[in-house]
């Protein structure tokens, strides 16, 4: 005779008391968070979102551990160049002008992560070139 806890490897019975949620109506996922399949990829570039942490106005469209609400920075006299990542070798994204209002969504090692908005673009400027909103 086995011993009792490996004799049992079937699932417990079913309580018919308790619905499943095929049987109710509602059971149809809803809401913007409702996992009704793949969401479409975002463009790096035009959409402020990374694996980690998004823009705060994206929380109602992509699932992200962090959002962050946009820290408003100038772009100093002489401008910045907005690159695809944090290093000096990186693409160049475009230009910015001086007076040019950066949302700061993260700062690491000198590097502040943002866009112009919340439609991009999206890149990296060095920390130096920006200074806070008066």
């Amino acid at each position: 005779m086995l011993p009792r806890a490996a004799a049992s490897n079937r699932a417990p019975a079913r309580n018919p008391q308790v619905p499943t949620i095929a049987e109710h109506p509602d059971s149809t996922p809803q809401g913007p968070f409702a996992l009704t399949g793949p969401t479409p990829r975002a463009d790096p570039r035009t959409e402020p979102l990374r694996g980690d942490l998004a823009h705060i106005g994206l929380a109602g469209k992509y699932f992200v551990p962090h959002y962050a609400v946009p820290q408003p920075r100038t772009v100093m006299p002489g401008g910045a160049t907005l690159f695809a990542a944090p290093a000096e070798g990186a693409e160049e994204i475009c230009s910015l002008m001086e007076g040019d209002s950066f949302e700061v969504l993260d700062i690491t090692g000198g590097w502040a992560w943002g866009c112009l908005g919340l439609g991009g673009p999206v890149g990296y400027v060095h920390l130096d070139r920006l200074e806070a909103l008066l």
